[in-house]
């Protein structure tokens, strides 16, 4: 059965340029878990061309204000 998916993300997609201190995270997206927790879906705003993407758990005061 399709479940549909929580109304807020349960993770953040950044997209990381850079390294240690100096790295520069840009926010790019937002990603779901699958309900049998063997994978995501996600969704992006933009598509990156450099860096690398990073998955992140959500923080719950960002959840809270619907980022």
């Amino acid at each position: 059965m399709n479940q549909p998916k929580p109304t807020k993300p349960s993770h953040d997609v950044f997209v990381v340029e850079g390294e240690g201190e100096r790295a520069y995270w840009t926010r790019i997206g937002a990603a779901w878990s699958h309900d049998d927790g063997h994978g995501y879906n996600v969704t992006l705003t933009c598509v990156p061309v450099n860096g690398r993407l990073v998955i992140r758990t959500a923080k719950a005061k960002e959840r809270e204000a619907g980022r």
